[in-house]
C-alpha cells in the first residue's frame, strides 16, 4: 500500500489553475500533494512561477490532502523565515505538512545578488540552516554565527506536531549525508540501479521516515503526442547537476535545451501512451521500497492526465493516505547558540 501524490509544478501552471488542478486530483483519488518552490521556471515555454507558500495555504485549506514543499533555506530565504513559514502551516493544518530542505539552484537563489557558493559550501550552509530551523520549531531562542547569521530568533506560533524536515537527494552520497538530520527522503526518478543505491545509502546511514519519489511522466493518446509534450516542456531539465545547480537564467536553460533530442528526454521522463505501462512502472517503484510516489505530468494541461490516471492507473495501485506525522527527537547538528 503506497501513497500516490500529485506534484504541483508552479513553473508550468498559474496558481489559480494549479489550485483547481490539485482539487481535481484529490477527487480523482490522489492521496497527497507536493509543491515546487521556484522564483523562475526552467524554460520560457513553461512560463510561470507562482509563490509556493501563499499557494500552499490555499491548497491545504481547500483540500484534505497532506502536502510537502521542496525549498532552499540560506540565501533567497533566511532560515528563521523558513521556520516561521513551516510552523504557521503546521499550526493551521496539524500533521499535514512537511518541508524538504535543499541547497538550492542559482536560478532561484542568485536573485539576492550574493555570491553563489561552491557546492560543498552550500551543503555546509544547509546543515546550519536545518539546525536553526529545527531548534526554532521546537521552541528555542536561537542565535547563530556561521555561514548564516541568526540573532535571538524565536517562533511565537508553533506547530504540534512539528512538521517533518525532509532531505532531498539525487545521489547516494547526498542521501547518506541527509540521514544525519532528515525525517525522510525525497528524490526524483532515475535509472533503477541509481534509485536503489540512493535509497540504500539513506537507510544504511540510519535514515528514518518515509522514502518519497517524484516521478516525471508524460502521457497522451498517442506516443508521438506524449513525446512531443515531454520534449517541449522538460528538455531544459534533463541534464541534472551541476548544470541545474549553476545555470542562472531562463534564457540559458532554453539554449541548453536546444541541444536535447526527444529521445534524450526519455531518460528522465517516463513517456508512454499506454496507461498499463505507466501502472507497471509505478508498481515497480513500490516494489523497490518507495513509500510515497508523487506523479508529475510534465504537460501544462493537467485535466486529461488527472482523469485518465484516476480512472485507469490509481485503482491498480490502491493508494493510501500517508501515515500521521509524529514528533521526533530533534537533531541540532550544525547549529550553535
Amino acid at each position: 500500500m503506497t501513497v500516490i501524490g500529485f506534484h504541483c509544478s508552479h513553473e508550468q501552471i498559474d496558481p489559480a489553475r494549479l489550485l483547481r488542478d490539485v482539487q481535481a486530483a484529490e477527487a480523482a483519488g490522489f492521496t497527497a500533494g507536493m509543491s515546487s518552490d521556484h522564483l523562475s521556471p526552467w524554460s520560457s515555454r513553461q512560463g510561470e512561477s507562482g509563490y509556493a507558500w501563499s499557494w500552499l495555504g490555499a491548497a491545504l485549506a481547500t483540500t484534505s490532502l497532506p502536502f510537502g514543499v521542496v525549498t532552499a533555506p540560506g540565501q533567497r530565504y533566511h532560515p528563521a523565515i523558513v521556520a516561521q513559514s513551516i510552523a504557521t502551516l503546521g499550526q493551521m493544518f496539524p500533521g499535514r505538512f512537511w518541508a524538504a530542505l535543499g541547497s538550492g539552484e542559482a536560478s532561484n537563489e542568485r536573485v539576492t545578488g550574493g555570491v553563489w557558493p561552491r557546492k560543498e559550501v552550500r551543503d555546509a550552509r544547509l546543515v546550519e540552516c536545518v539546525g536553526v530551523i529545527r531548534r526554532l520549531l521546537h521552541g528555542e531562542e536561537v542565535s547563530h554565527d556561521g555561514l548564516v547569521t541568526v540573532n535571538r530568533a524565536r517562533l511565537w506560533t508553533r506547530a504540534d506536531p512539528v512538521p517533518d524536515l525532509v532531505g532531498p537527494a539525487v545521489t547516494p552520497e547526498t542521501a547518506a549525508r541527509h540521514a544525519a538530520w532528515a525525517d525522510g527522503l525525497v528524490t526524483v526518478n532515475q535509472p533503477a540501479d541509481t534509485l536503489r543505491r540512493v535509497l540504500a545509502a539513506y537507510r544504511d546511514a540510519g535514515g528514518r521516515g518515509p522514502a518519497r519519489l517524484q516521478i516525471h511522466l508524460s502521457w497522451a493518446d498517442t506516443e508521438d503526442e506524449a513525446l512531443s509534450i515531454a520534449h517541449d516542456q522538460w528538455r531544459s531539465n534533463v541534464l541534472g547537476p551541476p548544470v541545474a545547480w549553476d545555470t542562472e537564467s531562463v534564457e540559458a536553460f532554453d539554449l541548453i535545451g536546444e541541444t536535447v533530442s526527444p529521445e534524450r528526454v526519455c531518460d528522465s521522463v517516463l513517456v508512454s501512451a499506454d496507461l498499463g505501462r505507466h501502472a507497471q512502472r509505478l508498481q515497480e517503484y513500490v516494489e523497490m521500497g518507495w513509500d510515497e510516489l508523487y506523479l508529475h505530468f510534465v504537460g501544462k494541461d493537467q485535466a486529461p492526465f488527472i482523469d485518465a490516471f484516476g480512472q485507469h492507473v490509481l485503482p491498480q495501485l490502491s493508494p493510501t493516505t500517508p501515515e500521521p506525522q509524529r514528533d521526533l527527537q530533534p537533531s541540532t547538528q550544525g547549529a550553535s547558540r
